[in-house]
């Protein structure tokens, strides 16, 4: 390999990519121009980074442009990181933001080793993760669709009297619900219709992401998962989608502190001061996982249900998922007992949830590409 490296910072933006490079030594860090985010531009560039016989190491941000130049240039054959924006190290007193100023700061900071690269998914798992993120949207949208539907029959007296809203019987209620004005009716019809949409995108959706985690390298991951109390088919995508291969988290306590689920601190002295959860990392993946750890708050017990998906797993996942129910139903009285928030108990708990399932991705085999 050339000693020779220029290592090259890249401010990107939807039409233009500020360009720095800094080379290996300690030499002064060079301003190149800006350039426009296309293949083609990207593809002269590095020809003319590279006359010199030197090694490219590229970094950028990641950002709403996804990944398209990084799989550009490792086909290229260079070694390229997307950056975490929130883990840049920034100077304090700093108050001026350029493109030219970051595309420096890039460069000089990728030198020094200073960044931290993210987990850069291929195609197969991107479409995975683009799938699921597609379902939170569309229920997002349902809930929306749902929220202003109630909002109109109560701006206008009408209250369902039966036991739960959603159900068929909810359903048959709207259709004898009438309004004097015939612009009403039509309205409230369509906020119906709005509702009954979004329910059937969400069908089609699920079914899709059954499919899809069905053919996917990590179908064996998402099938231990499965045998955990209160990890769905959903869950389990969500999180393979999300995070990759478990492996690559050394630790427990790391995957953790990725996921946001580890409390802030911030001591001084012999002063210690710790506060909510760090909310840093992958939000999608944390979400589920508090929504999953509401199903410990009842006694550990091996349903039909979990027994059926568990029979599919190894006799070692199946341990790790007893032994996690087990702890975690436990862990949930004895907090509430405590006097915790329940919404504290369950943050707890998501926690405890995140070791055991690092746990199951260190009896994975190392998931192999599909052709």
């Amino acid at each position: 390999m050339n000693e020779f490296i220029k290592y090259v910072g890249m401010d990107v933006h939807k039409e233009t990519i500020a360009v720095a490079v800094a080379p290996s030594g300690g030499g002064e860090v060079r301003y190149v121009g800006e350039i426009a985010n296309t293949p083609q531009a990207i593809e002269k560039l590095v020809k003319q980074l590279c006359k010199d016989k030197a090694d490219l190491k590229f970094c950028y941000e990641a950002g709403p442009c996804g990944y398209g130049i990084h799989r550009q240039l490792t086909d290229f054959g260079w070694a390229c990181q997307v950056v975490a924006p929130s883990l840049i190290p920034k100077k304090a007193g700093d108050r001026v933001k350029t493109d030219r100023r970051d595309s420096l700061s890039l460069a000089r900071l990728h030198r020094a080793g200073e960044l931290t690269a993210v987990w850069v998914p291929d195609g197969a798992q991107e479409a995975l993760r683009d799938l699921t993120r597609a379902r939170e949207d569309m229920k997002h949208l349902q809930r929306q669709a749902k929220q202003r539907l109630l909002a109109f029959l109560l701006r206008h007296g009408r209250s369902y009297d039966g036991k739960s809203n959603w159900t068929q019987a909810h359903y048959r209620w709207f259709e004898e619900v009438k309004f004097a004005q015939p612009v009403q009716q039509i309205v409230f019809q369509e906020y119906v219709d709005m509702v009954k949409a979004m329910d059937k995108r969400i069908d089609a959706l699920d079914k899709q992401i059954s499919t899809a985690a069905s053919e996917s390298v990590f179908w064996e991951t998402i099938q231990a998962l499965m045998a955990l109390r209160g990890v769905s088919l959903l869950t389990a995508t969500t999180i393979v989608a999300e995070i990759g291969d478990l492996k690559r988290f050394a630790s427990a306590p790391q995957l953790m502190a990725y996921l946001g689920v580890v409390p802030s601190e911030h001591s001084s002295g012999g002063k210690k001061s710790r506060g909510g959860i760090t909310k840093t990392g992958n939000g999608h993946v944390r979400r589920v996982l508090v929504e999953a750890a509401w199903t410990y708050r009842h006694p550990a017990r091996k349903t039909a249900t979990l027994q059926r998906r568990a029979e599919k797993t190894p006799e070692a996942i199946q341990e790790i998922a007893w032994t996690a129910q087990k702890r975690m139903c436990g862990r949930y009285k004895l907090l509430e007992g405590r006097g915790k928030l329940k919404v504290q108990v369950c943050t707890a708990i998501a926690r405890e949830l995140t070791g055991f399932i690092w746990a199951i991705g260190q009896t994975m085999a190392q998931p192999a590409n599909k052709t």
